[in-house]
Formats: C-alpha cells, structure tokens, sequence
C-alpha cells in the first residue's frame, strides 16, 4: 500500500513539474510564433522551419508556411528537408574534430603536409588558417560560380580556383571563403582515406541520430525535401534555378531538417562523438599575425550573447535557402531556423529569437 501510494505523490508531483515546466515554455514560443509569421510575410518566405532545444531537450519545433507553394504542402519541423547551405561549415569543422581526436590530422602543419600535389602559392599556409578564412583564398568569383549547374566531385572542384593567387599573405587578413572549405573537405577526405560524405555521415549524422541529414545531389531526389525559391519582385516567391552542391558540399552543400541541426547544435554544448579538447579547436576564435581576433574559428562563428555570455554560430545562404544555427553553451540553448527562399538576412531575426528564448 504505501509503495501506491508513493507511487501516485511521484506521478503528481512529476505532473505538477510538467505542467509548470509547459506553462513557461508555452508563454515563449507564442510570442515567437508571432514574430516568425511577421518575418516570412515581411520577407516573402515561402516556408521555414524553427526548432528550439533547452538542456538538451527539444522545447519548441514548428514549421511555417510550405515546401511547395503550388501543390500547399506544409512545412513540418520533424520531415521537411531544407538546404543548409553555409551551416555545413560548422559540420565540417565538426568532422576536423574527429580528425583530430583520431590523430590522423594536425591542423598546424601546411596543407601541403596532406596535399603535396595542391599548386604551391607564394606562401605557405596549415590547416588551421584554411578553416579559419586566414589563407587567403578568395570566394565565390561570381553568381555564376555560385549558382554552377555543373556536377563536380570535390576534386574537380578544386580546379576552379586551384590556380589562383592567394589574395594575401596568410594570417594577416580575414576573408570568408567557401572556396578555401572546398580544399578543406579535401583534406579531411584524404587524410581520412574515405569519401568525405561517407565520413560526415558515418561519424557525424549516424552517431548524433541525424536521420534527415545528407549531402545535396543534384540527380538524386529526396523524400520530403523542399522546393527552393527566390524572390520575384513582380510574381512574388519564384522557382530558383537549379545548381549542383556536390564539389562544394563542405562548404554548403548538405540537406537537413531544423530537428536534425539542433541534434548537432547540442553535440557542441555535449560533446559525444569528439573530445572537449579538440572541440575546443574548432570553437575559438582564431587571430591575425597582429593578434586580433577574427570573430571566427573552424566552421564556427564565435561571439556573445546579448548577456555577454558565449554564443556559437553560423549563418548560411544558399541558392533556394537562408539559415541560421545558434548555440548558447552557459544557457543550453540551441535555436535552428531553416528557409526554402534565396538572399534572407537571418542575423536581426535570430537575434530576436535569442532575446526571447535566452534566460
């Protein structure tokens, strides 16, 4: 008798814990509701997808508006499959990480180390400085470039900046570049001995349970995927043309779900599959020669928080597609939106959303 009826005062009071618990989070997401309604109105989205997680639980998922204008169907936080663009940077350094940890890389040698047969430049750079946007390679050169509608494995990939100069000596500048993440995909596949999608996914998407998660082949159709959209200012939200991600992959060419990034998001805040050492190397920010930082690690973005407290990030802007992940360590907060609409500023936006979710 008193197992029952201790039994029932820890059903009641687990209920009472809950609901109080539901009672806060409701009060949130019903505001960001709102605010998400006015962002895709304002900006034309055709659908977005936002999923929020809180010490490691999922508190808030909810999709907005559709996958496909002309056929109405809805987003759905748990299925819809959207491109991720820049946001496969962080995976990226996320799969340096593993390198690491499994000794195969140092990321203080020169790439040359791990490619001697990459064309040699005026000077030496490592590996470090090319995830960290410090060698010197530029981006894309043109819409064009960005929007190619050429399949291309990685290695042919190479071919299309491989020859060109470095913009400046490495280490003395910041400069964003999707091209130099193309060459660090290389590396990983090569000090690795494995194609690079089959690495990410073996020790990255299968371990984290990232079930939705791929890289974007462009013959290949996906179930549940989104269409991907730009913005028409005389028909409204339009079909993007299509591009071919497959040379570029490390840089931004994976698909996911909002769900499926914020499983990720949390590998950063627990770190399972890699240690917090060589975490740790990915998340810092790196300096200049003059010992200013650049704001910017391996894959990651790296700031603070409107409390001052750490924040780890990374936007992504992609040909049908404008992302954002954001990671708070000390709150344990992770929040992912995902659109299917070209040429979105997401900052302002996630910096909302930050100010609503963030104790």
């Amino acid at each position: 008798m008193k197992k029952i009826i201790a039994f029932i005062m820890l059903t009641l009071s687990s209920f009472g814990f809950s609901q109080t618990t539901d009672k806060t989070i409701q009060v949130k997401p019903k505001t960001a509701k709102k605010l998400s309604k006015d962002f895709i109105k304002t900006n034309h989205i055709p659908g977005m997808s936002i999923s929020v997680s809180k010490k490691g639980k999922l508190i808030w998922s909810k999709g907005f508006g559709y996958a496909s204008l002309k056929h109405k169907v809805r987003v759905k936080p748990k299925k819809t499959i959207f491109r991720i663009a820049s946001i496969s940077k962080s995976i990226t350094g996320l799969a340096l990480a593993k390198l690491i940890d499994d000794k195969l890389i140092d990321i203080d040698k020169s790439i040359y180390y791990y490619l001697p047969d990459f064309p040699k430049k005026t000077y030496d750079f490592n590996v470090r400085q090319l995830g960290g946007n410090l060698a010197g390679f530029r981006h894309y050169k043109d819409n064009d470039e960005y929007a190619l509608n050429k399949k291309m494995s990685i290695s042919e990939g190479l071919s299309l900046f491989k020859d060109d100069d470095l913009l400046f000596k490495p280490g003395t500048q910041y400069h964003y570049s999707s091209m130099g993440y193309v060459l660090l995909s290389k590396i990983i596949e090569k000090t690795s001995n494995i194609p690079f999608s089959k690495f990410v996914n073996d020790s990255i998407f299968t371990p984290l349970g990232m079930n939705h998660s791929s890289t974007d082949n462009s013959d290949v159709t996906v179930p549940y995927e989104t269409l991907f959209y730009k913005y028409s200012s005389l028909k409204g939200p339009v079909l993007a043309k299509p591009v071919s991600n497959e040379y570029k992959v490390g840089s931004g060419g994976f698909l996911s779900t909002s769900e499926d990034i914020v499983k990720f998001g949390n590998e950063i805040i627990y770190p399972k599959i890699v240690s917090k050492k060589a975490l740790s190397e990915i998340i810092t920010s790196q300096r200049l020669k003059s010992e200013n930082k650049t704001g910017y690690g391996i894959g990651f973005s790296v700031g603070h928080s409107q409390k001052g407290t750490p924040k780890y990030y990374h936007t992504g802007g992609g040909v049908g597609a404008s992302t954002i992940l954001l990671i708070y360590p000390d709150e344990e907060l992770v929040i992912t939106v995902l659109t299917n609409l070209t040429g979105v500023n997401m900052v302002e936006f996630g910096n909302q959303l930050e100010s609503f979710f963030i104790d």
